[in-house]
């Protein structure tokens, strides 16, 4: 059970080994881009290579379609489910049905970071190291016990999207260990301390406006994470990618540097654009959008 690319891995990892993957649920497929086109789920296109069965009900908790769901699972009488990233909530009749229940593949080092959005916010919060964690699932929002655990470091400049990609082959080796553990009957479950726990909620549009107010670092964290933007003459700027320049002089969020592009922050320390893509027009790298416009010292931003 998965959705978006990160859960892919784990499937090709499945679908090529010893084990027989009887099927495959995945969200429904949805429109996407500017043309609103129904586009399949990056699961069923990979579920659909191997030629394996794939379900798309609307909802596993309520409804004809959690009862035709139900049905499915009880005739494909499935021994495990793996589930990475799926976007359901899975109720207890679901948990509870496979012999070997359920586990869950989730991209942080449990029990930080349960949620939606666990890469995000281990960069945007400055985070040196996360990880995969395989656990059994419970009826919680991961909440269950911690089966094994894999880390990775995080670069000081690595983005959401290049750790993506990491902890979804991580995601696949870990599920590998863990399955063999598991027919070995190594496999022990560790509670979780819910007195540790974080939770990484759900990314919105807002949460990318920078407030220059704040600390250059978090600032430069927020971009790498979720990508950033401001305003400039009115007009909106997505900013891609940044870094911290230290020691500058000027009002926060004022352009010290006009040949750089560096505006300043909050605690005294400047954050230099690099690339950024202004209203209407493509992304491009500053230097190029600096050479058709000329920005004035001390101009404010926001």
């Amino acid at each position: 059970m998965g959705t978006p690319e990160i859960a892919v891995p784990c499937l090709q990892f499945l679908a090529e080994s010893k084990h027989e993957v009887v099927g495959v649920f995945t969200q429904p497929d949805r429109p996407k881009g500017r043309g609103h086109h129904t586009i399949p789920t990056a699961v069923k296109q990979a579920a659909m290579a191997y030629d394996i069965p794939v379900y798309q009900p609307l909802s596993l908790r309520k409804g004809q379609d959690a009862q035709d769901a139900m049905e499915i699972l009880h005739k494909l009488e499935p021994d495990l489910i793996v589930v990475m990233a799926y976007g359901q909530i899975l109720p207890k009749a679901v948990l509870d049905l496979p012999k070997y229940h359920c586990i869950n593949m989730h991209a942080s080092l449990l029990p930080a970071y349960r949620g939606a959005a666990p890469i995000q916010w281990a960069i945007m919060n400055g985070e040196t190291k996360t990880g995969i964690t395989a656990m059994q699932m419970a009826e919680g929002l991961d909440t269950g016990d911690m089966l094994l655990k894999r880390e990775i470091p995080i670069g000081s400049e690595e983005t959401a999207s290049e750790l993506h990609d990491k902890l979804a082959e991580l995601a696949a080796q870990t599920l590998a260990e863990t399955l063999e553990r598991l027919e070995k009957g190594t496999l022990k479950g560790e509670p979780q301390d819910d007195a540790q726990s974080s939770y990484a909620s759900r990314i919105t549009k807002e949460m990318s406006e920078l407030d220059f107010s704040r600390p250059a670092e978090e600032l430069h964290n927020l971009i790498r994470a979720i990508t950033g933007f401001t305003w400039l003459d009115g007009k909106r700027l997505k900013i891609y990618s940044s870094r911290v320049v230290s020691g500058v002089n000027g009002e926060a969020g004022t352009i010290v540097d006009s040949q750089q592009f560096v505006v300043a922050c909050g605690d005294g320390n400047g954050l230099c654009l690099i690339e950024i893509q202004p209203e209407g027009k493509k992304r491009m790298l500053a230097e190029a959008f600096l050479c058709g416009k000329k920005l004035q010292k001390g101009k404010l931003l926001g």
